[in-house]
Formats: structure tokens, C-alpha cells, sequence
């Protein structure tokens, strides 16, 4: 007599193991690219905040009124709640959303080739290298972050 062998419907264990495997790796790839996309995200906000910073700065010290580049052009760090009270007065505080937001934002302003001699300076035309710079993060930790942009100023006459 001869046996006949049914045939049984389902998975094997091999394919089962490879639809799992293949699945991990899939929502590995996924799980990373959240990450990454997060990330990205904190680090445009950080951007964004700090091009609020450069501009609150821009306004609290204009460059058109400078006058005298020994002692106008270069501006200390200064903070950036200290940079909104010079615009908007002592009257006008921060909200508390506001003062989070900018709480670790620093912006300077230096002339780069203030101190080069007359002589060079007469022959760009008097015109100076100024560098703008916004600082966030803990830097005593080395986790201090920065940006900055070059502009130009010239010495009026």
C-alpha cells in the first residue's frame, strides 16, 4: 500500500525566520530615520532662534551708527534678553515662552582688521571686516554651538 503524504498549508521555519528578519530590518530603518529627522528638527529650531538673536542684535546695535571704529564698531557678548530690553525698552518684558527660548544666546560684533595699520586701511578704502557672532549651548560642557556671518562696514568720511 502506498502512503500518500498530505500536504499541510502554512510556514515553514526558515521563511518565518525571514520575514522576521527582513521586518527588523525595516523598522530599524524606520526608527533611525525618525531619529535623524528629529534631530534635524532641534538643530532648524536652534538655527532659527539664532537668526532672531542676529537680528535682535542688528537692531540694538545698528552698524549705520557707527562712528568711530576704535570704539563703536566692536560689541562685547551680550546676551540676547539683554538685546531685547535695549530695543524694547524696560517696559516691555519677555514672556516666559520667549525667555526660555532665547535663555543661553549670546551675540557679538567684532571688526576683524580693526587694528591692521592706517596705511592698509587707507588702501581698502577704509573699509573694515566685520564679524557677527551668536553663540547657544553649555560651552564649559563642549557642547557650545555658534554662528556668524561676515559683513562690511566703511568708515564714513
Amino acid at each position: 500500500m502506498a502512503r500518500r503524504f498530505a500536504m499541510r498549508g502554512g510556514f515553514t521555519l526558515l521563511e518565518v525566520l525571514f520575514a522576521a528578519l527582513i521586518l527588523g530590518f525595516g523598522l530599524t530603518t524606520i526608527l533611525v530615520s525618525m531619529s535623524q529627522s528629529q534631530r534635524m528638527m532641534l538643530s532648524s529650531t536652534y538655527l532659527e532662534t539664532a537668526q532672531e538673536v542676529m537680528d535682535l542684535g542688528d537692531m540694538a546695535y545698528p552698524l549705520s551708527d557707527v562712528q568711530d571704529p576704535d570704539k563703536d564698531l566692536d560689541v562685547p557678548e551680550t546676551k540676547a534678553t539683554e538685546l531685547w530690553d535695549m530695543i524694547a525698552g524696560k517696559n516691555a518684558r519677555l514672556t516666559r515662552a520667549q525667555e526660555e527660548k532665547f535663555h543661553g544666546y549670546t551675540w557679538e560684533r567684532e571688526a576683524l582688521n580693526r587694528k591692521d595699520s592706517d596705511e592698509d586701511l587707507k588702501r581698502l578704502g577704509y573699509l573694515y571686516t566685520v564679524r557677527v557672532t551668536v553663540r547657544w549651548g553649555d560651552r564649559r560642557r563642549g557642547n557650545g554651538e555658534e554662528e556668524s556671518y561676515i559683513t562690511f562696514w566703511r568708515k564714513p568720511e
